[in-house]
């Protein structure tokens, strides 16, 4: 779920080149932003809240399913949890602008910066609910899952997410410590993302296709081609264009279309109901990937809508808060209100929400909360006999 969309300028490098990887210097130049993928990432927020509310199979709308209070509707957002998808796939792009050229200290710093003040928030917020108004939906969360959750490790204690959303946040966590383990080895190059575009994914579909579960686990198989497919989107549009990233593309597209046709269809059936061929999830995986690819590779990346930016920012905000919170706005509301009214005013009350918590908390506190931990892990950096500073993307 990561928002830093900044854009690096384009340096076109030949792949037979030898020198130093033109980012290996830290650049303080204000860029351009990538407005439309701001935009694109809050619509996959937007897709993600109407699976929640209105395909999942809750019964908050007093029916027995979702599916039935909205059954035009949940025909159409019953596919909104492809919005995850999306969110992968835009992920393995804007981490990379991130990192490249970034020291290991200052990555952490600006991850922990960028994801942790919001996030505190929404587990309290979300912990108060389930655990203090609303017991019976948090099935026995307590104070000890609560306080496990801030660390957001909390998966490797064995505990529950006090929001059930929360699973993409591990499975993004698990991406970024791989790319941290690249940039203290010094392998976050051209040469280390495109092996790691090649090998990742394909080891991954090995696993799943040979019964390998924990190995498949371990290898996040399912989600590794979406985020390996935007490191090579972020290849072409950094490095630019040749045979063998669009290769590299095409398998990962690929690979990912096979896992969301195997689970989309699971999916539909066991949490909303529906009976959904598997092409028509090929036919989603391959279009995201072709809007994220124009909106990056083509003269739609130099669109600057400054309100973008505005619900680009938004989009961290409303998937941490929206699910247990809207369904409780739901479960009151709609006795008094009815459905019409309560759907768009639930999905207002997430939104206004979501820009109290971006503005209030995570533009204040995410800079000075990125700076600190940039300087304090520098510091142990130093005491360890590190170099300081030292930035990685230097190979190619």
């Amino acid at each position: 779920m990561s928002t830093n969309t900044a854009v690096l300028s384009k340096v076109p490098a030949s792949p037979s080149s030898t020198k130093p990887d033109p980012v290996s210097k830290p650049t303080t130049k204000k860029v351009p932003r990538l407005a439309l993928l701001d935009g694109l990432r809050f619509l996959a927020a937007v897709l993600v809240v109407l699976f929640h509310y209105t395909a999942w199979h809750h019964g908050f709308w007093g029916t027995e399913t979702a599916k039935e209070a909205w059954p035009v509707l949940s025909r159409f957002s019953v596919y909104g949890n492809m919005g995850v998808q999306l969110f992968f796939m835009i992920s393995g792009f804007v981490i990379l602008l991130s990192a490249y050229g970034k020291s290991a200290g200052r990555f952490v710093g600006s991850r922990v910066g960028r994801l942790y003040p919001g996030y505190w928030v929404a587990v309290l917020a979300t912990g108060f609910l389930v655990i203090v108004m609303w017991p019976q939906i948090g099935a026995g969360l307590g104070m000890r899952e609560l306080l496990a959750n801030l660390t957001m490790f909390h998966p490797t204690m064995g505990l529950r997410h006090i929001d059930g959303v929360y699973w993409t946040l591990w499975v993004e966590m698990r991406f970024y410590l791989l790319i941290l383990v690249l940039i203290a080895l010094r392998l976050l190059t051209i040469r280390g993302m495109t092996m790691l575009a090649a090998l990742w994914p394909v080891f991954g579909l090995a696993a799943a296709l040979t019964g390998e579960d924990t190995a498949a686990e371990n290898l996040m198989a399912e989600y590794a081609p979406l985020f390996c497919g935007g490191i090579l989107l972020f290849l072409i549009y950094r490095f630019g264009q040749s045979t063998l990233r669009w290769a590299l593309l095409g398998i990962n597209v690929g690979i990912a279309a096979y896992f969301t046709g195997v689970k989309g269809p699971q999916e539909a059936m066991e949490l909303v109901g529906y009976e959904l061929p598997a092409w028509h999830y090929w036919l989603i995986v391959v279009g995201l990937f072709t809007v994220v690819a124009l909106l990056v590779l083509t003269p739609l990346r130099k669109v600057q809508w400054s309100f973008m930016a505005v619900l680009g920012a938004l989009t961290y905000p409303v998937y941490l808060l929206h699910q247990v919170w809207g369904w409780w706005l739901i479960d009151h509301l709609n006795p008094v209100l009815g459905q019409y009214a309560t759907l768009p005013l639930a999905i207002a009350i997430i939104f206004a929400a979501a820009f109290l918590v971006q503005r209030f908390v995570e533009r204040p506190l995410a800079k000075p909360l990125a700076t600190a931990t940039s300087r304090g892990l520098e510091i142990i950096g130093t005491r360890l006999g590190l170099k300081k500073n030292e930035t990685v993307g230097q190979g190619r």
